[in-house]
């Protein structure tokens, strides 16, 4: 038995939690492997909307078990916030969802520490979500974080260890920290309500669960160019995002590895400051954030949007290993005369086919053009009522990127989604 992996080829904000809850019903085991609270799932059906932070979003199928792995960093003021919005709408997880003692754990100080580096930067800033993620993996890296592991062995003296630490960083900055004592006490509520889940090893429990053919499917945050190592660096996360993230963040040998679903928007968008070759900045543009709602699900900032960039999504697909493409959004370009989508760049003359090691502002994205279907196909039910032209469109797709495209999604609702017949 193989562990799936279902993960963003873009740059985040895929729908990757809508198509986690589809595809839930065929596994018994849901565990995310990276990122933190700054990467927010939502999910639509039975017409409520539910956005997820840290919670895996194979939550609300079921009795399936849920696991937050060990490459993922926790909040816990935010992770009680996100429990206690579940439970209001009757979801008890505390028997389905587990939580790995190797998780690294967000400080109230790591919060600071992200506004004082981010500060600091002035237009050189990354334009993070300002959730603590990246100073908390810096500590993991460091050596010098706190695991939920620690919670049970002298918890205490570690936190006081460590947030001295960021105090004194905090202080040479000239950094205002007295937010501190007010985000201490909904932290140490959140660390009462952590201790009412599970706390495993997880790497031993998921392959146990290998040993017992379980199906498990293997949930990624952010997006395949958000990547430490492989992304649109320095204005990336700070976690692995890719597919051999799932082997280092929940402990499972890339053997393990069985299908890769690669999860794509009709067309494209990012959040926060680095390149985006595709990027419109004219009326275009405005009606794809429009029609798409294209606002950051945690922080409510309008993403920037552009046409689809197949240089960078054939660049995600080699890097993952991608064996299923799943396109969404599709929806969104319904009303469009014209389709473009960027097949190569241009660069002070020179054709460029790789995405290069840095995609600054002077690439010009080239374009291939294709009439639009201008039908809306919100509430088609099966593949043959899609239109020619829509039909078209992923055909082109496929050819280009040599992956099927095997499920298409037309809304956001999770009745809105087409599972094609793969010939």
């Amino acid at each position: 038995m193989k562990v799936d992996v279902l993960l963003g080829l873009q740059w985040g904000d895929e729908g990757k939690g809508k198509i986690v809850d589809v595809l839930t019903p065929k596994y018994e085991i849901v565990a995310r492997f990276q990122g933190g609270p700054n990467a927010g799932h939502t999910l639509e059906f039975e017409g409520k909307k539910y956005v997820l932070r840290s919670v895996p979003s194979g939550i609300f199928q079921g009795d399936k078990i849920n696991i937050i792995g060990n490459g993922v960093v926790l909040d816990p003021a935010l992770f009680k916030g996100e429990i206690e919005a579940l439970e209001s709408s009757g979801h008890n997880l505390t028997k389905r969802l587990l939580i790995s003692k190797k998780a690294h754990l967000i400080l109230p100080t790591h919060r600071l520490l992200d506004a004082c580096y981010e500060a600091a930067k002035g237009d050189s800033k990354i334009g993070t979500t300002g959730k603590g993620i990246g100073p908390a993996y810096t500590d993991k890296v460091s050596r010098n974080g706190l695991r939920v592991g620690d919670i049970l062995h002298n918890f205490e003296e570690k936190y006081e260890v460590a947030t001295e630490k960021h105090l004194k960083i905090l202080n040479q900055y000239g950094f205002d920290t007295a937010a501190l004592v007010e985000i201490e006490k909904e932290w140490f509520a959140g660390v009462a309500k952590l201790k009412e889940f599970a706390f495993i090893d997880s790497e031993h429990y998921m392959n146990n669960a290998i040993k017992q053919e379980k199906k498990i499917l293997a949930e990624g945050a952010q997006g395949t160019m958000l990547d430490i190592d492989f992304g649109s660096y320095p204005f990336v996360t700070s976690s692995n995002t890719i597919t051999a993230g799932a082997c280092t963040g929940l402990g499972i040998a890339p053997c393990k590895i069985g299908e890769v679903f690669g999860i794509f928007k009709a067309y494209c968008t990012r959040v926060g400051s680095g390149p985006f070759p595709t990027e419109l900045f004219d009326g275009t543009g405005d009606k794809l954030r429009e029609y798409g709602f294209e606002f950051g699900s945690v922080t409510g900032r309008p993403r920037r949007c552009g046409w689809i960039d197949l240089v960078a999504l054939r660049y995600a697909i080699m890097v993952d290993g991608v064996t299923q493409l799943i396109m969404m959004k599709s929806d969104v370009l319904d009303s469009f005369e014209t389709i473009k989508a960027c097949v190569s760049y241009e660069l002070n003359g020179e054709k460029l086919s790789d995405f290069p090691f840095e995609a600054d502002n002077n690439i010009k994205p080239v374009y291939v053009e294709m009439k639009g279907w201008q039908t809306d196909m919100t509430k088609m039910q099966e593949e043959e009522e899609f239109p020619k032209e829509f039909c078209d469109y992923i055909a082109f797709l496929e050819k280009e990127l040599n992956i099927p495209i095997s499920i298409v999604s037309l809304g956001p609702d999770r009745a809105q989604t087409i599972i094609r017949k793969q010939n």
